[in-house]
């Protein structure tokens, strides 16, 4: 197989469990060169993401030891047919590479790591996680249940969503948004192999408020939502109010105070759910989304 694999694996303080993976990646890379399924120019990119600790010099005598490895201090394009993005915990499955390869072997241009169950981790940590999926699905994120970052991506993919000039990147809803034939592989994930976990419950709701505001707008159309109801129920209020003061069972100036507030308030709710709106729409107009993406032609000229 002439086909280009770049693994590529972000790295941030990972000083106690990269010595101990990256063997661990070196062996898988190197068993789908020997299978033939990837070619031998096929290589390993960490990507050090501001690591405060040693990672760094790790990544760098890593290098000098194999070819295989290369170290970057920021992503950037590289030339791969196909790229494997993986954490370096070690808790995702590595064997789980070759059937990814595979399955673009067979056609497809993206393959999803998703893990097959939850049963490794605490109640907690599987509630707070079904509550993300869950979250992001009725804000109406595109994602795939039980997916973090762990996926195989063709050149074609990645080429296509360069022309996506955003500069906050939620890739597990972006990846889905472009659009390519994809599939999923299933494992089963493990314990942390050393040091401790980068993303505590903060920084999943982080994650979570990032996922919505990047991908989006419904959160503005709940508040036209509640603007509206809201104005709904101050004009039954107005009209609450009069009956009232027909009624004389009021004070002087009671009713035209409370009609006056009411009214108010449902204009102001009104105007803010239209701003709104329209504000949505600059949202989405400026991040210059391609509006389609051509997968595949019949042929590329009429009567070729």
């Amino acid at each position: 197989m002439n086909t280009i694999l770049y693994i590529v694996i972000p790295c941030y303080n990972e000083e106690q469990v990269l010595p101990i993976t990256a063997k661990m990646f070196l062996e898988e890379l190197m068993l789908l060169i020997e299978k033939g399924k990837i070619a031998k120019e096929s290589k390993i990119l960490f990507v050090n993401d501001g690591s405060k600790d040693c990672t760094w010099e790790i990544i760098k005598q890593l290098s000098k030891e194999n070819k295989k490895f290369r170290g970057m201090m920021e992503a950037k394009e590289e030339a791969a047919d196909i790229v494997i993005s993986i954490d370096c915990d070690g808790q995702d499955d590595i064997t789980a590479m070759e059937q990814m390869v595979d399955g673009y072997h067979k056609g497809f241009e993206v393959v999803y790591g998703v893990r097959s169950n939850r049963d490794s981790d605490t109640f907690f940590k599987r509630f707070t996680a079904q509550a993300f999926y869950k979250l992001l699905d009725k804000m109406g994120v595109e994602i795939v249940y039980n997916h973090a970052d762990y996926r195989l991506i063709s050149a074609r993919v990645l080429k296509e969503f360069a022309n996506f000039k955003e500069v906050n990147l939620f890739l597990r809803g972006m990846i889905p948004l472009v659009g390519f034939k994809s599939t999923c592989v299933y494992y089963e994930r493990h314990e942390r192999i050393a040091g401790k976990s980068h993303y505590p419950l903060v920084k999943m709701l982080a994650l979570a408020l990032e996922g919505i505001t990047s991908l989006s707008i419904r959160p503005l159309r709940l508040i036209m939502g509640l603007g509206t109801i809201g104005a709904i129920i101050s004009f039954i209020g107005v009209v609450w109010a009069l009956l009232k003061g027909l009624s004389g069972h009021t004070i002087a100036g009671w009713t035209s105070m409370v009609c006056i507030v009411c009214f108010i308030g449902s204009i102001q709710l009104i105007c803010i759910g239209i701003i709104g709106e329209y504000i949505g729409k600059i949202y989405m107009e400026v991040k210059q989304r391609p509006r389609y993406i051509i997968s595949e032609r019949t042929c590329e000229k009429e009567g070729a």
